[in-house]
């Protein structure tokens, strides 16, 4: 099966930030021979803080991803929360995302399957392996023709996440697109006063490690100086280090 790959940015911060990942990754797909798939969302709309930067909006941030897709040929993922954004975020974007939180949001599922777009359904952290049946269920009586799931840890006490690599074949008798969120799966939610901890150095094993558990892809949200970055800093991966990490895993 074709492995599949996602990186971009946590959030839109700005044009310039995009055009900086997208270039990136298309030298990338041209020295590796690969396809990776340009992420970025619109509005993180899960934050702990109030606070919390939460990104352009739609309008403008779906404005900004159709502009990567025209200018580097990338196809582009987001995350949706909202049904009525799916039917939008669809005309725009090649994969729709659901975030872990809201798998099971039935409304969501719905209407990210009828628009007729890839929908990657990220595993929730309170859910195993094996009850990511019934959110496919959802999307494939919908009417997708294609629902990739996407492993990123369940919470293990308070502001911590372990992985289970078991859930990796587990899903994979559900759907054969398995991926490894990478990233995500070091976080410590909430666990850096009001905001979203982490330890990037860890990204490299977590991809490893779902590569021995047979994962067919590979999610990484990563930034030119991730600890600038306004959301998820802790645990992006530094831009210069995705190559690298990519080249393993395809070995």
């Amino acid at each position: 099966m074709k492995q599949v790959f996602i990186a971009g940015p946590c959030v839109i911060e700005s044009a310039e930030l995009l055009d900086t990942v997208a270039a990136k990754l298309v030298d990338i797909n041209q020295r590796l021979g690969i396809d990776i798939i340009f992420k970025a969302s619109f509005d993180k709309a899960n934050r702990t803080s109030l606070h919390s930067f939460r990104g352009p909006g739609i309008d403008h941030g779906l404005l900004m991803l159709s502009d990567v897709k025209s200018k580097y040929g990338l196809r582009v993922i987001t995350d949706i929360h909202e049904a009525w954004q799916a039917d939008p975020a669809g005309q725009v974007c090649d994969v729709l995302q659901i975030p872990a939180f809201l798998c099971r949001q039935t409304d969501l599922l719905l209407a990210a399957a009828r628009t007729g777009r890839i929908v990657n359904i990220k595993k929730a952290q309170f859910l195993s392996g094996k009850d990511m049946r019934y959110p496919v269920e959802k999307a494939r009586e919908a009417g997708a023709q294609d629902v990739w799931l996407t492993e990123r840890g369940n919470m293990m006490g308070y502001n911590n996440l372990v992985v289970d690599f078991r859930n990796i074949p587990d899903m994979q008798e559900i759907t054969p697109t398995v991926i490894m969120d990478c990233t995500h799966s070091v976080q410590r939610p909430g666990g850096s006063d009001g905001k979203t901890g982490g330890d990037r150095r860890f990204v490299p094993q977590m991809a490893l490690a779902a590569k021995a558990f047979g994962a067919t892809g590979w999610f990484f949200e990563v930034h030119p100086h991730p600890d600038q970055g306004l959301s998820d800093a802790a645990n992006m991966l530094e831009l210069d280090k995705l190559e690298k990490i990519i080249d393993k895993v395809r070995a």
